[in-house]
This record gives C-alpha cells, structure tokens and sequence, in this order.
C-alpha cells in the first residue's frame, strides 16, 4: 500500500471532501469554475512539525492562494505549508 506522507513542516490536506454538487435554490448546477476556491479542508497528514497544534482529522481554514494541489490515485490534495494555515474548526459546547 502506497501512503502520502509530507516533508519538512509541510501538511497534507483533502481537498476532495469539500468539492461536492453545489446547486441553486432553483435546482441549476453550479460548475467549479464558477465556485470560489474552499478554504476549509480535513488534515490528511502533518509532517515533521515540532508542537503542532492540529492532527491528522481536524478541519482547518488556510490561506486563499497557498499550497500546490495533486491528484494522487484518483482523489485530490493540498500539499501547504504548516504557516499558511490560519485557524483549526473545533467544536465547542455552549454554557
């Protein structure tokens, strides 16, 4: 079995779980040209980091135009620094 795993303070993110059929409220299709590049992504793997403050699963936001994407075995990724991440989605319980 063949794994992605990143370099340096490099981290893998899934790209493919955010590029699902957007529709209009009317039932049009909206083509991937005409959509805005995500933002948020699943981490998929974290390279060699010291004290890194997501792990493999979490959701996080990066920056808009960071990154270089692959298609790796049929399923798209972003290969982005670990600074160009700007904040990690956690859940949290109101009070």
């Amino acid at each position: 079995m063949k794994e992605l795993q990143p370099l340096n303070q490099n981290v893998i993110l899934d790209l493919d779980e955010s590029k699902k059929e957007q529709r209009t409220s009317g039932g049009i299709i909206i083509p991937d040209t005409a959509k805005e590049k995500p933002q948020i992504a699943r981490v998929v793997a974290v390279g060699n980091v010291e004290n890194p403050g997501i792990a493999v699963g979490d959701l996080v936001i990066y920056k808009k135009y960071s990154g270089t994407e692959l298609e790796y075995e049929g399923h798209k990724y972003l290969f982005i620094p670990y600074a160009d991440l700007l904040a990690k989605i956690v859940e949290t319980e109101e009070i």
